[in-house]
């Protein structure tokens, strides 16, 4: 059994909600369990179904929950792929009402970085899945609230619009992997990162040699970046 608190940690992202219990130090203590992310995704049905994915996950002292959009103090400033009232939504204090336990919220892409960062120099995380995350770390200190989904790419648009699913779907998997090689490019010109973490449900697609310190990381890190949420707590 776990010596501390165990963490209940969410993962709520555009096509499931996941979520795996943790030990005091990180450490998966459960198998991840899933649910599909309800449709529309408005803030009752999604917090239901955390409450959901909680009761199959087991028994737990505190929660976790990385989110899709820009938060702050727990609360939702944006949440460009979920339906509903979201924005000035406190996700943190409704999960932790329904849930009964202390309770953290923290942009989704970011919790990954925490996941994947080793700790050390500037580290960067782009998840690609339904809408494009980031996550910018300097010597392990997060930068909160980089938006680059929605930053100018290339053709007018966005990360998002040109690397997103609904592009992905639209120009297919060939033209979907040359847009990405751009973007890897831009990403490091821009950012000089020692370490570029790809993530998200379709970072499975990069197939091919990867530029130096460029790495595809476990979709399961957006879970394992959870126990970050309590580092403050002195009990890892």
């Amino acid at each position: 059994m776990a010596k501390g608190p165990v963490t209940l940690s969410i993962d709520v992202g555009g096509s499931n909600i996941k979520a795996m219990l943790l030990d005091p130090r990180g450490k998966p203590l459960t198998e991840r369990v899933k649910l599909p992310t309800p449709r529309p995704a408005t803030p009752a049905a999604v917090v239901a179904t955390i409450a959901k994915v909680a009761e199959q996950a087991g028994a737990f002292e505190r929660v976790s929950v990385g989110f899709p959009g820009v938060i702050r103090a727990g609360r939702v400033l944006t949440a460009v792929n979920f339906d509903g009232k979201w924005a000035g939504f406190d996700l943190q204090a409704a999960v932790q009402k329904k849930l009964k336990k202390p309770s953290r919220v923290l942009n989704d892409a970011d919790m990954q970085g925490y996941g994947a960062i080793e700790g050390s120099g500037v580290e960067l995380t782009v998840t690609f899945g339904t809408g494009v995350g980031s996550g910018l770390f300097v010597d392990g200190k997060l930068v909160e609230n980089l938006e680059l989904g929605h930053h100018a790419f290339r053709k007018g648009e966005t990360y998002e619009q040109q690397l997103g699913q609904k592009a992905l779907d639209t120009v297919g998997k060939r033209r979907w992997k040359k847009r990405m090689k751009l973007a890897i490019a831009q990403l490091l010109r821009v950012f000089w990162p020692r370490r570029l973490c790809l993530g998200g449900g379709n970072a499975r697609l990069v197939d091919w040699k990867l530029p130096a310190g460029v790495v595809v990381v476990p979709n399961e890190y957006g879970i394992l970046g959870g126990i970050a949420l309590w580092k403050d707590e002195g009990k890892q």
